[in-house]
């Protein structure tokens, strides 16, 4: 089983996403603390990652300023909205049944647990990129154009791989849907132009630390 596991090239991508999501659906019904939560997910979720996708990491940088700006950019797309309408986060688009009610998972006891915030933050800017990036960036789109994806170079583009990638990235999102997209559209858009894993692991590094900041420093919650 786990011979099969390592060497499918698909599993390789996936799986530590779907450890991702699995702890994201699963975490909540533990009766641990958010400490303990957030040890757990970056174990599990950072195991699948050493344990089958090690191979396929590759860090190289080929637009450090460009990555960072792109980075930053998402960022600024992330909040926009919400500092220019008040109130845009309380339309019905998106607060509803399908994508969620919004605010934040967590707990207001350790919003000032820097032990918590460390662990949290982790998991946001080294975890999250990697794990999503090679599914979303990597993989899917690859997949979608041909199903004997590693012949198709990263970056390749075709309009259907563009458009479901990034509707399905916004959907992971909830109640955060719009950015969302546009966060795919982008995102999507730099592999196209670096054709680099690394690039774009990055430019998601840079966004969540950006976000990570704002949450902690300006206690807006309602992100995490």
């Amino acid at each position: 089983m786990l011979k099969w596991v390592t060497q499918s090239a698909s599993v390789r991508y996936v799986l530590p996403f779907a450890a991702f999501l699995l702890s994201v659906a699963v975490m909540p019904c533990l009766e641990v603390s958010p400490r303990t939560g957030e040890i757990i997910r970056l174990v599990v979720v950072g195991g699948a990652v050493l344990l089958v996708a090690r191979p396929l990491l590759d860090f190289r940088i080929r637009s450090w300023a460009g990555t960072v700006a792109m980075g930053v950019a998402v960022f600024v797309v992330w909040i926009a909205p919400d500092l220019l309408v008040a109130g845009y986060r309380d339309s019905p688009l998106f607060r509803n049944a399908v994508v969620g009610y919004g605010g934040s998972v967590v707990p207001e006891a350790v919003r000032t647990d820097l032990v918590f915030l460390t662990l949290r933050s982790v998991r946001a800017v080294v975890l999250v990129p990697i794990v999503e990036e090679l599914f979303w960036r990597a993989w899917l789109p690859r997949w979608i154009i041909r199903r004997d994806f590693t012949a198709v170079p990263l970056g390749t583009y075709t309009t259907v791989a563009f458009i479901v990638t990034a509707v399905l990235f916004a959907s992971e999102h909830g109640a955060h849907w719009d950015v969302g997209l546009a966060a795919g559209i982008l995102y999507n858009w730099w592999m196209i132009k670096t054709r680099s894993l690394g690039d774009c692991i990055l430019a998601h590094a840079v966004t969540n630390a950006c976000l990570a900041g704002y949450v902690i420093a300006g206690g807006q919650w309602q992100y995490w």
